[in-house]
């Protein structure tokens, strides 16, 4: 006689830790966390927010002020060459929307500049393709 048979065996789910960090899915859970955040953008929404995206390149024109605020500073110092909105979120560690307030602020100082991302066409030139295929003919 056969054994029954027994449902197949899984594993336990691994335990879940706790998340070191102050932000869940949902943002700051710590209101010390969203004091921060109001006192960064100056308890502001921005008002009319500058188009930035995701992929907005943003390019420092000055050095950071001794007045200016820390992480405006950090987003100059940052900025000496081209970074993505989305790197200076990641790289200041704040929520994307405070740092679309932080760079609204600096754009309408004159103190950086925002730059559409350069977007290669989908079919190059035939007439650039012909000039290098006779081009690597005459090697």
């Amino acid at each position: 006689m056969t054994p029954p048979p027994q449902p197949p065996y899984r594993e336990p789910p691994p335990p879940r830790r706790e998340r070191r960090s102050a932000q869940g899915p949902q943002g700051p859970q710590d209101p010390k966390d969203l004091e921060r955040l109001y006192v960064i953008t100056g308890g502001t929404d921005g008002g009319e927010r500058a188009p930035l995206d995701l992929v907005t390149l943003i390019v420092a024109r000055t050095e950071p002020k001794p007045t200016a605020p820390p992480e405006q500073a950090a987003v100059l110092r940052m900025c000496r060459t081209p970074l993505s909105t989305a790197e200076i979120s990641a790289y200041l560690n704040l929520p994307f929307s405070v740092v679309t307030v932080l760079l609204g602020e600096l754009l309408a100082a004159e103190q950086v500049q925002a730059r559409e991302p350069v977007i290669r066409g989908a079919v190059a030139d035939r007439s650039l393709l012909e000039a290098v295929m006779h081009g690597l003919q005459k090697l």
